[in-house]
């Protein structure tokens, strides 16, 4: 299940660390200056996000985890273009997106960006060639199907094609929607809790596939998760607390993360803290 080749332009040499750098460098696939995102007004505003100055290299894997209410989910929302910032800038491969029109916004992520989510988001009544295919319809592009054989056999479904979603486990969905979010050879691959729903052999599949589309495709992969097993196979872990970037890791084993995550969670509010405890991190 190893993807092969590598993508035009892109390096993977090294770790990267994910440090501030001048803006507007190429060699970023994402970058935020000074992001903040606030809901609501006066006394009971919500600032979900406080001033996030980040640069991530292209050809990087990067780990985003944080308590429960530190900002994760409205990062990647705000990164990705699904979501407004209240300020700031947000640039996806060199280009600005923050003042785009919808119109446009959803023209980009059509076909800049690829996107795999906890609940694999197939469309049952497709078959498995045809949903990975279907960002390429829906930017316009001419499907290639033989693009779309080849991502199959990559992530070893490709005997699979003409099935329907129902018919596959939940770690071959998962497999597809990988295959689908690369299909367009995006600048920048996010992943919302990609192994939330699987089980631990199940899961490690998928972050190896992970892995290896951005070391062998050179694919730039920014992925949400509560799990330091996942985040032991990113690039560079970033801690979120409070709406800020608390403090971050290069590449380490889960143990070491998790003691990282803990000394976090000791340092945020109670409440947050007790939500922590209560119920899933997002």
């Amino acid at each position: 299940m190893r993807l092969r080749g590598r993508r035009r332009g892109h390096h993977t040499s090294g770790h990267h660390t994910g440090e501030h750098h001048p803006a507007g460098t190429r060699d970023h696939a994402v970058e935020l200056r000074d992001v903040r995102r606030s809901y609501g007004r006066g006394g009971s505003a919500v600032h979900a996000l406080r001033g996030i100055d980040l640069a991530l290299p292209r050809g990087s894997f990067t780990a985003v985890m944080g308590p429960s209410g530190s900002g994760k989910s409205t990062f990647l929302q705000c990164a990705a273009g699904l979501d407004r910032p209240t300020a700031g800038s947000v640039r996806l491969g060199g280009t600005e997106i923050t003042g785009m029109s919808e119109n446009k916004l959803t023209a980009l992520r059509r076909s800049r960006l690829g996107f795999v989510f906890q609940a694999f988001n197939l469309l049952p009544s497709l078959t498995v060639e045809q949903n990975v295919l279907l960002p390429l319809r829906l930017a316009g592009v001419r499907p290639d199907r033989r693009l779309a054989r080849e991502l199959l056999a990559q992530v070893g479904l490709h005997e699979h094609s003409r099935r329907r979603p129902g018919q596959l486990s939940g770690g071959q969905q998962q497999r597809v929607a990988i295959a689908r979010a690369l299909v367009t050879r995006p600048d920048v691959v996010f992943a919302d809790e990609p192994t939330g729903a699987l089980d631990t052999v199940t899961a490690a599949e998928v972050l190896v596939l992970l892995r290896h589309a951005v070391d062998a495709l050179g694919a730039t992969v920014v992925m949400v998760t509560h799990d330091p097993v996942a985040a032991g196979y990113a690039d560079h872990t970033l801690f979120l607390a409070d709406g800020s970037i608390a403090d971050r890791l290069p590449r380490s084993p889960a143990a070491e993360i998790a003691e990282r995550m803990t000394r976090l969670t000791g340092r945020v509010p109670a409440a947050a803290a007790a939500a922590l405890a209560g119920g899933p991190v997002r």
